[in-house]
């Protein structure tokens, strides 16, 4: 990554037309339907804009989406990158560098986990209030990183206290349950074992999932304030581990997404 390829990837992307964006959106696995919301959008896919990254999961479809919704113009990442694929930390991350670049003030991003906390249920919202970086690296760690930004970046609230207090009154308000906690990124693609789960609730963790971490740590990196979400698609209890169904993470998704739209709409209209 040099600065030279994201001034490639942004001018193309503003020839796009995608002008001066407020807020970006990362959506997560089976998370696709807040773009119906975009009013006049534009479309970009990954790999006509230089220098991006390709998705390969089958249900991340692979595009940027410009537009306004509630009033704001927003760029939203239709499907991101992850470790899995074969991507590194700077492939996953680039995406964030590229709308901060483009103007966004805020980002909002979301995903689909695993409950390790046993109170929280399939279906539920969590609204992640810290992580545990268990993907064995760091998107900031690469020579040069000192051009793009601070090195050493704080990171004692990675996770913006305004926004997140201005979700939690919208979810009160809406009588959406809204859980809160600690988000624990994996590598994958393989889910995990019962000894896994155990080791996960004894480091904090009240939730799992594949992606995210990376995408906060550039953002503080940039001091770009962010607020992410996750939709909770399994109950991960070691003592009566169920074989998992992708389709099934999916479709419990799907069926919850209705409400984190509700929330990112309002947020939008609030901030």
């Amino acid at each position: 990554m040099t600065q030279a390829q994201l001034d490639e990837s942004v001018d193309y992307l503003i020839k796009r037309g995608f002008e001066a964006p407020e807020i970006g959106i990362v959506l997560g696995t089976g998370l696709g339907q807040l773009v119906d919301n975009i009013e006049n959008p534009v479309e970009a896919h990954y790999n006509h804009i230089p220098h991006f990254p390709l998705a390969t999961v089958e249900f991340h479809s692979g595009k940027l989406i410009y537009g306004t919704i509630s009033g704001k113009k927003v760029v939203v990442m239709q499907g991101r990158f992850h470790l899995y694929e074969g991507y590194d930390f700077v492939d996953i991350t680039y995406p964030i560098r590229v709308m901060h670049l483009l103007g966004i003030k805020k980002l909002f991003v979301s995903n689909a986990a695993g409950a390790v906390n046993l109170d929280f249920k399939k279906g539920d919202i969590m609204l992640i209030e810290d992580h545990i970086n268990l993907q064995g690296g760091s998107p900031l760690a690469f020579k040069g990183v000192s051009e793009f930004g601070e090195r050493f970046v704080d990171m004692s609230e990675p996770y913006d206290v305004d926004m997140r207090k201005k979700i939690e009154n919208i979810a009160n308000k809406n009588g959406i349950s809204l859980k809160k906690g600690v988000y624990a990124s994996v590598v994958g693609p393989q889910l995990e074992t019962k000894a896994e789960y155990r080791m996960l609730k004894i480091l904090g963790a009240d939730a799992v999932g594949m992606s995210t971490v990376p995408e906060v740590i550039v953002a503080n990196h940039l001091r770009l304030p962010i607020v992410a979400v996750s939709v909770l698609t399994d109950e991960c209890d070691p003592e009566n581990l169920q074989p998992i169904d992708i389709q099934e993470i999916i479709a419990v998704a799907n069926r919850t997404e209705p409400k984190m739209i509700q929330l990112f709409k309002e947020l939008i209209l609030e901030i």
